[in-house]
C-alpha cells in the first residue's frame, strides 16, 4: 500500500546510500554500481502503475510470465488480474492434456483366525503344525485414471479384479464427465465385466442453491436374470458453517433409505446415521478427534448396531511421510469377531489389509489387535521412518543448497558490498539517535537458531545483520513488514530451506532490549 511519494523516498533515500559517485574506492564503487542498478530496476517497476499492479499481485513470477506483451498499457489492476486469469486459463489447458491423474486401490485380506482359535485335536497328526497357518484368502485391485479432453469434459477409465477362496473376476468402467455450468456436471458411465453383464449408467450432480445439491445416479445392469434396474439419489444441505445433512434413497437390488449429519471442524469430525433397507438397517454414530500437530495425528472410533449385529472400532492415523499417511482400526464386533484393519495413503494410492484375528469375542485377540500395531509403530518410527526421514530432508537441503549455491553467493556478495557501503550512512544515523538518545541498535543476528536441548546436535547458522538494520531506523523507529527479511539490503539467506528467526539487542532511551521475531513475522520496535 505504499504512496508514490514514500516509494520515491525510499528510492532517494537507497540511491543516495549506493550511488557510485560517492565513493571513490574502485572496488566499492563497482559494487555500488551494481546495487544501484538493482535500486533502479525495483523502482521502474514500481513506479509504473501497470508493472506495479502485476508485481503486487503476482510477485517477479508475473513480470515474467509469457503473453504481458500483448497487454495494453492502460489497464486498470483489476483489468490486469483478468488477463493474468486468462493466461493462467490457456496454460492450465495445455497442462490438463498431460496429466491423467492415477488412483488407485490394493486390498490383501489375511485369515489370522490360526494363532487365536485353533484347535489342537485337528493337527494332532500333520506334519509341520506346530505353526499357526496365516493364509491370503482375498484381493482386490482397483485403478483408474483421467484423461482431460478439453476443461469442461473428462474420460475416466477403471478398471478391478477381485478374488476370494479360489474365485474371482474383473470388471472395466469408461465414463465421460462434463462440466455443464458452475452449477452441476453430468456423467455417462459404461463398463462390462466376467461376472456381470453390460452396465449403462447416469450420473447428474447440480447445486439447488448456495446451501444445497443434489446428486443422481440411475443404472441399467445386465446380466442372465435379466434387466436390474437401480436409482440412487442424494440431497444434502449446509445446516451450518461446519455441518452437512444428508437424505439418500436407494431403489434397486439393495433399497434403503439414509439420513446422515456430518460435522467436519479444524479439531474434530462427528457422524451419524440412521438407515432402513433390505437387508441391512443399522444406526452409526462415529467421532474423529484431529490433533494440531505436523504429523497430523487422528484418533478415532465408532459404534454400529443394526440387524446384522453390533460393531465398536476405535483407531488412529498418523502422517508418516510427507505424501504418505498410516492408519490402523481395530474391529470388535458380533457375530463378525476380531478384525485388524491396517491402510496405508501414499499420494493417491491406497493399500489396504484387513487381518482377521478371531470369530469369537476373545479378550487376548482386542488386547494383541490394540498393543501389537502400537509396539511396531513406535519401534519403526524410531528405528526407521524418523532415521530415513531425516536423512532424505538433509538430502533435499543439500540438492537445495546446490541449485541456489551461485545464486546465495552472489546474494552473500550483494550483502557483504551494502554493508561496506552502509558504514558511513550508520555512522551519522548512530551520531543522530545517541544525541536524542534514540534507537541503537547494539547487535542483530538473522539466521538458524537452536533453543531447544532436542535439536542441540544441529548447527547453528546466522549472519550479523547489525549494519543493515541501523541503516533502516528512521526517527528512532524500526519498522519491518510481514516478508521473508533476507530480500532486505545487506541480508541474505544463510541457511536456504530452513527456519529462520531475527533476532535483536538494542538501546532505547538508555535502557537495553532483547526481541525475537520469525522470518515472515512483521517487527516495530521500539515496542508501543
Amino acid at each position: 500500500q505504499a504512496s508514490q511519494e514514500e516509494l520515491k523516498a525510499a528510492y532517494r533515500r537507497l540511491c543516495m546510500l549506493y550511488h557510485p559517485d560517492k565513493h571513490r574506492d574502485p572496488e566499492l564503487k563497482t559494487q555500488a554500481e551494481r546495487l544501484f542498478n538493482l535500486v533502479h530496476q525495483a523502482y521502474e517497476v514500481l513506479s509504473d502503475p501497470q508493472t506495479r499492479a502485476i508485481y503486487d499481485i503476482y510477485g517477479r513470477r508475473g513480470l515474467e510470465m509469457e503473453g504481458w506483451e500483448v497487454v495494453e498499457r492502460k489497464r486498470t489492476p483489476a483489468e490486469i488480474r483478468e488477463e493474468f486469469e486468462r493466461l493462467q486459463r490457456e496454460r492450465e489447458e495445455r497442462r490438463l492434456q498431460q496429466r491423467t491423474n492415477p488412483k488407485g486401490t490394493i486390498s490383501v485380506g489375511i485369515d489370522a483366525t490360526d494363532l487365536f482359535d485353533r484347535y489342537d485335536e485337528e493337527y494332532e497328526d500333520v506334519q509341520g503344525s506346530s505353526f499357526p497357518q496365516i493364509e491370503i484368502n482375498k484381493m482386490h485391485i482397483s485403478q483408474s485414471i483421467e484423461a482431460p479432453l478439453t476443461a469442461m469434459d473428462t474420460a475416466i477409465l477403471s478398471g478391478n479384479l477381485s478374488t476370494q477362496n479360489g474365485n474371482g473376476g474383473g470388471s472395466i468402467n469408461l465414463a465421460l464427465r462434463r462440466v455443464t455450468s458452475a452449477k452441476g456436471w453430468g456423467e455417462l458411465e459404461f463398463g462390462a465385466g466376467d461376472l456381470q453383464g453390460p452396465l449403462f449408467g447416469l450420473k447428474i450432480f447440480r447445486n439447488l442453491t448456495p446451501r444445497c445439491f443434489v446428486t443422481t445416479n440411475c443404472a441399467l445392469q445386465f446380466s442372465s436374470r435379466g434387466i436390474r434396474p437401480g436409482l440412487t439419489t442424494v440431497l444434502a444441505r449446509n445446516l451450518d458453517k461446519n455441518t452437512m445433512g444428508y437424505l439418500q434413497w436407494r431403489w434397486g437390488i439393495q433399497s434403503a433409505m439414509n439420513t446422515s449429519i456430518v460435522r467436519d471442524t479444524k479439531t474434530s469430525h462427528f457422524t451419524v446415521a440412521l438407515q432402513l433397507g433390505i437387508p441391512h438397517s443399522f444406526m452409526m454414530v462415529s467421532y474423529q478427534h484431529k490433533f494440531q500437530d505436523e504429523d497430523q495425528t487422528r484418533v478415532k472410533g465408532s459404534l454400529k448396531a443394526g440387524f446384522f449385529g453390533t460393531i465398536v472400532e476405535y483407531g488412529a492415523e498418523r502422517k508418516i511421510s510427507r505424501h504418505s499417511i498410516l492408519g490402523a482400526t481395530v474391529s470388535v464386533g458380533v457375530p463378525q469377531g476380531v478384525s485388524l484393519k491396517i491402510k496405508l495413503n501414499r499420494a493417491s494410492q491406497t493399500y489396504f489389509f484387513p487381518v482377521h484375528l478371531t470369530d469369537q469375542l476373545l479378550p487376548s485377540a482386542v488386547f494383541y489387535a490394540t498393543v501389537g500395531p502400537l509396539v511396531i509403530y513406535f519401534a519403526m518410527h524410531r528405528l526407521i521412518i524418523k532415521p530415513y526421514l531425516r536423512a532424505q530432508k538433509e538430502r533435499e537441503l543439500e540438492k537445495q543448497r546446490e541449485s541456489t549455491a551461485s545464486d546465495t553467493l552472489q546474494k552473500k556478495q550483494e550483502a557483504e558490498a551494502a554493508v561496506r557501503l552502509m558504514q558511513e550512512s550508520v555512522r551519522r544515523i548512530i551520531e543522530a539517535e545517541e544525541a536524542r538518545m534514540g534507537l541503537i541498535v547494539v547487535n542483530a543476528w538473522y539466521g538458524k537458531f537452536v533453543n531447544d536441548n532436542s535439536r542441540k546436535n544441529e548447527k547453528v547458522k546466522v549472519i550479523d545483520v547489525t549494519v543493515p538494520l541501523q541503516c533502516l531506523v528512521k526517527d528512532s523507529k524500526l519498522i519491518l513488514t510481514e516478508a521473508s527479511k533476507a530480500g532486505l539490503p545487506g541480508f541474505y539467506d544463510p541457511c536456504v530451506g530452513e527456519e529462520k528467526s531475527l533476532k535483536v539487542l538494542y538501546q532505547f532511551r538508555g535502557v537495553l532490549h532483547q526481541v525475537m521475531s520469525a522470518d515472515n513475522e512483521a517487527l516495530r520496535i521500539p515496542k508501543q
